[in-house]
């Protein structure tokens, strides 16, 4: 559905993205993520003809779009950092004007508009300015205009960009069901986001893919992963029991938060092992966990600055 291939952007000497090919299946959700200034954005510009590419090709749902960008804009749904609009229009008049602009037919426009009104909870500001809505109702403003078309393809950045909890989950629940028969890209710096609605993820930095996985792919790549966390008041002598155990690498421990966190050695189970010594001791814990592996700390480690190109899968 979404083909890259060889994408480059050059800004003047700067090289915003170096060389970028990657593909993106139907009913695939593929996270798009990276520090700022990785060269998210600016892909995901080029991809939707808002941004013409400095080299390579972009081919949306079979169609080049150096030869037919028109047409493959009308199989794109695009929301924009920060979801630009007319913010002297109502939402509703705003939406009735997206309708036209993308050519649905007049018969059926109306019944677009209420159907993502009431997809994006928008109702009660349906006859509201644009400019006098919060920060999130913009945001969902956003996201009706990107779908109110029922494009084959999505293109998202930052889609829960200052949403509340409760509007977080109602919008990944929809990219969720939208998922099944649409291919959506989105960027977000929200990784709990990426557990939550994305199959694959690709991390950029210095405008170059550095990483190209599943989510559970790259949380083996975490130091956590396997770890077992408890919160429990230790004292020194237990700390350094754990410590001597044969089947553990590390320990740490915050006093402050009385959290302690055991990594074991390379490639072993060593829940049952953690939580049978506390028993034997006699420790209450507050609470007592396997790690499955932390993204945070994969991404920090992944965009230190890139010193090849190698990507890792």
């Amino acid at each position: 559905m979404i083909e890259c291939s060889h994408l480059s952007k050059h800004f003047g000497p700067v090289k915003a993205v170096d060389d970028l090919s990657f593909t993106a299946q139907q009913g695939q959700v593929l996270g798009f993520l990276g520090p700022n200034g990785a060269g998210k954005s600016t892909t995901m510009k080029m991809i939707t003809g808002y941004l013409p590419a400095t080299s390579g090709q972009i081919k949306v749902c079979g169609i080049d779009l150096a030869e037919d960008p028109l047409a493959v804009k009308n199989k794109i749904g695009y929301l924009p950092e920060g979801a630009p609009s007319y913010q002297e229009m109502n939402v509703g008049s705003f939406l009735q004007f997206i309708a036209r602009m993308r050519n649905i037919p007049a018969s059926s426009q109306q019944s677009a508009v209420d159907s993502v009104v009431a997809r994006l909870n928008l109702n009660h500001v349906y006859y509201q300015k644009i400019d006098t809505l919060s920060k999130g109702f913009k945001r969902r403003v956003g996201l009706a205009q990107a779908i109110i078309h029922d494009p084959e393809v999505l293109i998202m950045d930052e889609p829960t960009d200052g949403l509340d909890p409760n509007q977080k989950h109602q919008v990944r629940e929809l990219i969720t069901t939208m998922s099944k028969n649409k291919t959506i890209v989105l960027s977000t710096h929200i990784l709990e986001e990426v557990h939550a609605v994305c199959d694959r993820a690709i991390i950029i930095a210095n405008g170059v893919i550095v990483a190209d996985s599943t989510p559970n792919e790259m949380e083996v790549m975490s130091r956590y992963h396997h770890a077992v966390s408890f919160v429990a008041d230790l004292d020194t002598i237990l700390l350094n029991k754990i410590k001597n155990m044969d089947c553990v690498r590390d320990v740490t421990y915050s006093a402050r938060l009385k959290e302690t966190t055991v990594f074991p050695t390379q490639g072993l189970f060593i829940f049952d092992e953690i939580s049978s010594l506390l028993k034997q001791e006699g420790i209450q814990v507050t609470s007592l966990k396997m790690e499955a592996g932390r993204l945070d700390e994969v991404f920090r480690n992944i965009t230190k600055p890139v010193q090849n190109k190698e990507v890792h899968r």
